[in-house]
């Protein structure tokens, strides 16, 4: 049996709307938080599968466009004028490994929740929250127009704002504070590269405005990418425009910070790709790109070094690591764009994956400070699921890390520029200071006993990273009558993270070729453009 194209219209809708329809769902019934978790389940269950079979449909059958609003092209005289959806293999797969740790998330902190819940908390928020911020997501990824496109971003500064403050204390405030802040300013100049390109092209569908911009003086399209690389640039947290993230991320609790970290960067980096490709080809901004892909690596890198919060490491090598992904961007090759897509795919399960680790180790052993931590060797499956993606993570063969680099380093090697050695020599020290990073939270946290950390008889006083809105206070580590207790509810969708970036490496080969594929219909951008003036395919 086949899969029929007249399934396309609903495929390519149900990973926006069954979400949304589901937010208000939950938001109604906020006093039934069975009925909360189920709808959600289900909702995210739909969009998943939903996605799947997009991913199908577009390795089969090529790029899919929707036009929503009955404005299609007539007679080439006018371009669409509603809302436009895409799906081709890069949004197809970007859908499929964001709805997948979406899910896996959400059960995550349902089961923490579910163990550490109390009632003097607004809880029966945080369900609606999520699903308004997987709509968000998954609009971004499917957006044929820059509008339709700020939009998603906006949907995603709204729930990740109440997600990054739930419990309201001081510390997630002020983070909360700051985050806004900084995704306003992106915000407005991404408003203004949206007015900028409406007066430079007359339209704001990506496949008209990318054949318009083609008679627009090359000054004024240099002008018009710096300025959506900056709007970008913030949201991916690619330096200099990352130094919000690392203050932004480690108060928010567990499950929050791993759906930030895996997802809301990635957002941003698949906008650059976007750009990169259909707007803005030929290059002009690939030795900016490389200088900052390689400080990115950099800087991020040595700021993981000084941290000894578990949660400000990660941070900080979640922004070096970006630099990987616009490594591969900027070198405006097949094979370079290739290796992007997969490296990630790859970060966006192994980054997610170690937040959800850290909040195992915040359940067993109170706290998430290598001051604090040691002996926790002791729990095998503890040790199991944090070493894995810390491997992975660092580009230990044969992991999907150490795949996704090599292919980089391989398109930086047959670029042969003297930036792209440098990005290449920058890549292995990177890869290097990442595993030194994570060794030392393992001699630190698991091979270290506890009695020999500096502050190891202490610990948070927060029962509950996701659902407790008190300020993390120092209390006695016998004091925390909830350490040492891993709920299945948190475990098994840890698992299940751990055995996708597992999948990751041993489907490594297929996967490459559904990359290749993707980077060789980016680079010629007619298969886009005729799939949304062309009447759909």
């Amino acid at each position: 049996m086949t899969l029929s194209n007249a399934w396309f219209p609903t495929l390519i809708v149900a990973p926006v709307l069954v979400p949304m329809i589901g937010t208000v769902l939950t938001l109604i019934m906020g006093r039934y938080p069975r009925f909360q978790r189920v709808v959600t389940v289900v909702a995210i269950s739909v969009a998943f599968i939903a996605a799947c079979l997009l991913l199908y449909l577009t390795n089969r059958d090529g790029t899919y466009a929707l036009h929503i609003g009955g404005w299609d092209a007539k007679n080439g005289e006018l371009g669409p004028l509603g809302i436009t959806l895409v799906a081709d293999q890069l949004s197809a797969l970007m859908l499929v490994v964001s709805t997948a740790v979406l899910l896996c998330v959400m059960l995550y902190a349902v089961g923490q929740g579910i163990r550490d819940g109390t009632i003097d908390q607004p809880v029966s928020i945080f369900l609606p929250t999520y699903l308004l911020l997987c709509t968000g997501v998954c609009n971004a990824f499917l957006a044929g127009d820059l509008f339709n496109l700020y939009v998603s971003f906006e949907v995603l500064l709204a729930a990740s704002y109440v997600l990054l403050t739930l419990g309201a204390s001081a510390d997630r405030v002020r983070a909360g504070v700051s985050y806004v802040m900084v995704s306003m300013v992106s915000s407005l100049v991404f408003l203004a590269g949206i007015a900028f390109a409406y007066a430079a092209t007359g339209t704001l569908n990506l496949a008209e405005m990318a054949i318009r911009l083609q008679d627009v003086p090359d000054g004024t399209k240099g002008a018009l990418y710096a300025v959506l690389l900056v709007a970008f640039g913030i949201k991916a947290a690619v330096f200099p425009l990352s130094t919000w993230l690392p203050d932004s991320y480690p108060t928010a609790p567990a499950p929050v910070t791993a759906v930030f970290a895996g997802l809301l960067t990635k957002v941003g980096v698949y906008a650059i790709i976007r750009a990169h490709t259909l707007l803005f080809p030929g290059g002009s901004m690939d030795n900016v790109l490389m200088v900052a892909g390689l400080l990115t690596m950099l800087v991020g890198i040595f700021g993981a070094i000084a941290q000894s919060d578990i949660k400000r490491l990660l941070s900080f090598t979640l922004v070096s690591h970006i630099g990987y992904m616009i490594f591969g961007l900027a070198l405006s090759t097949e094979f370079g764009l290739s290796g992007a897509i997969y490296y990630v795919a790859h970060h966006i399960l192994v980054q997610t994956t170690l937040f959800l680790v850290v909040g195992l180790i915040e359940r067993q052993a109170g706290s998430a400070s290598l001051r604090r931590l040691g002996g926790l060797v002791a729990s095998p499956l503890l040790a199991a699921l944090f070493l894995i993606p810390a491997l992975n993570l660092g580009g230990i063969p044969p992991f999907s890390g150490f795949i996704g680099k090599v292919a980089l380093i391989e398109a930086g090697i047959q670029d042969g520029s003297v930036l792209a050695w440098l990005l290449v020599a920058g890549s292995v020290v990177t890869s290097l200071l990442t595993l030194y990073v994570v060794a030392r939270v393992w001699t630190k946290a698991f091979w270290r006993p506890r009695a020999d950390a500096p502050e190891g008889e202490l610990a948070d006083a927060g029962p509950s990273p996701l659902l407790d809105g008190s300020d993390a206070d120092d209390v006695a580590f016998d004091d925390r009558v909830d350490v040492g207790r891993m709920p299945v509810g948190m475990v098994v969708p840890t698992i299940a993270m751990v055995v996708a970036g597992i999948t990751l490496t041993l489907w490594a080969g297929p996967i490459f070729e559904f990359t290749d594929q993707a980077a060789a219909d980016l680079t010629d951008s007619s298969i886009y453009l005729n799939a949304v003036l062309g009447g759909g395919r």
